[in-house]
Formats: C-alpha cells, structure tokens, sequence
C-alpha cells in the first residue's frame, strides 16, 4: 500500500472515491468493483444461446462449433470435453499451453531455493517482479507439472483485451489461433499434453476468430468493432506465429521432463 499511497493520482482517486487515503481494505474494494465490470451477459454469442439463432453470423456459429471440435478450444475453456461452458467458458484449471518458455528448469530451481519459506509476499514478489513469473503456479505448489502453468481465463469481452496470454505476448487473435494450430511450445517438456497440432484452414480461424469476437458485450460494441477491424487489418500484414506446415503435421516428440539442481543448469538454453 505504501507503493500505491505515493503515486499522486491513487491517492487523489482514493479520496474522491473512499473519501479517505489508499487503505487495504478499499483497495480490495476497487478491484471487486472492477472485476465485476469483466462478466457481462448482454453479447450477441448470448442472445444466440438465448434461442436468437440469428444473432451471430454463420461464420461465428461455425467458429462455436470449431471451438468445441477441431479446434480443442474445450480442452480448456469448457465445464469438461464433453460439457459445454457457454457462461465463463473456462475450466477454473492450471494449463501450460507453451508460452513464455524462459529457462524453466534453472527458474524452478533457482524458486526453490529463495522461496521455501513459503512467505506469499515473496511468492507475490517473484511472481510479479522477476523472470521467475514464467514458472506460474509451480511458485505456489512447487510441484513440476505446474510449471509454467496458469488459470485459464474466462473469454468474455476478449476481442477488446489485446495484448494476450499471460505475458501479453500475442497482439492478435490471428496469433493466438497461430500459437495453438502448430501447437507450439513442444520442446517444453511440461507442456499441456493436449497441446499438439490442429490443422485449422484460414477460413477455419477466421470463424473460431468470429465466434470470440460475438463474445463482446454490447457497451463495447462500437469498441470492438474497432478493434476487429485493426486486428484483421494486421494479421493480413503480419503473422510471426503463423506457420502452416507444422500445422498440418504430426505432433513432434515431446522431450520427458528431467529437472536438474545442479550446476549444469547453469547452461540450460531457451526453447
């Protein structure tokens, strides 16, 4: 809070809002105040569900249908594989899905050592303030399969959110369907097993891109209209994910994953 209570317009927001200086228990106040600005039910993909089955367009319908199939979209943002989540589209689950793939092995060890006092402001500070974020829950749980894995989020309003993943990584949502059609992330021996290759045609991610953009709810409308429209724009420019020929293909071997604390891992190298 101390960090917070020095930046001038904080502390003039607190008191206009509070009508008192920046506190814990206001600050918790504000960010339910804002997180609950993030679910609303009013999109177009909504009225569809509703029974509108003019809604969204063709294109969108089959983009919710790739979305649940060819896609494995519901790997991850579904109830389970074989119950639809149409309200959060989320598993309320840990995934590493390949991104941010930084020297995990050397991070993990090196999060072991400073963080075994099991303090949560340490574990707060390593994940927010060093190049030990990229090991994701494996900071709370210290166990290897949750290295480099985060919550799946919820996808609603996720056309007006740009930058995507945790790292803020992806500009696009050309690129995210990009990252998953090649599958990427395969020489991360902690990788989701459900990570391979999809094969998704250009007309294919263009309707899984549809169907995310009829998540927008209708204050955001004109928003993300906009923001379709500059992403498309770029994605016909530049697609530094995109590569179609590992798409199309088998999913390559995954190496097993081996942890080593020693000295040699000193020398592990970025996938």
């Amino acid at each position: 809070m101390v960090r917070i209570a020095a930046v001038p317009e904080y502390e003039q927001a607190f008191r206009r809002v509070f009508g008192r200086a920046p506190n814990g228990a206001d600050l918790v106040r504000a960010i339910a105040s804002y997180e609950r600005t993030q679910f609303s039910f009013d999109s177009q993909f909504d009225r569809f569900i509703g029974g509108d089955k003019n809604a969204i367009s063709e294109s969108a319908k089959r983009g919710w249908n790739l979305f649940n199939t060819k896609a494995r979209c519901n790997k991850c943002h579904a109830l389970t594989e074989q119950k639809r989540d149409p309200v959060f589209l989320m598993d309320k689950d840990f995934h590493n899905i390949g991104i941010g793939i930084l020297r995990h092995n050397a991070e993990a060890c090196k999060a072991e050592q400073e963080l075994n006092s099991g303090s949560t402001v340490d574990v707060d500070r390593a994940a927010i303030q060093s190049d030990m974020s990229v090991l994701g829950r494996f900071l709370v749980t210290k166990k290897d399969s949750d290295i480099a894995s985060f919550k799946t989020p919820s996808l609603r309003n996720v056309l007006i959110t740009a930058p995507y993943f945790h790292d803020g990584s992806q500009a696009t949502l050309w690129d995210v369907l990009d990252h998953y059609n090649k599958g990427d992330g395969i020489k991360d021996p902690w990788l989701d097993e459900d990570m391979q290759p999809l094969g998704l045609s250009e007309s294919e991610i263009d309707d899984v891109v549809a169907f995310l953009a009829s998540l927008t709810s209708a204050q955001y409308k004109e928003q993300g209209m906009k923001e379709l429209e500059w992403q498309r724009s770029l994605s016909r420019t530049t697609r530094p994910q995109r590569d179609t020929a590992r798409a199309f293909g088998p999913k390559p071997i995954q190496p097993k994953p081996i942890r080593n604390c020693g000295a040699a891992v000193t020398d592990a190298k970025p996938n």
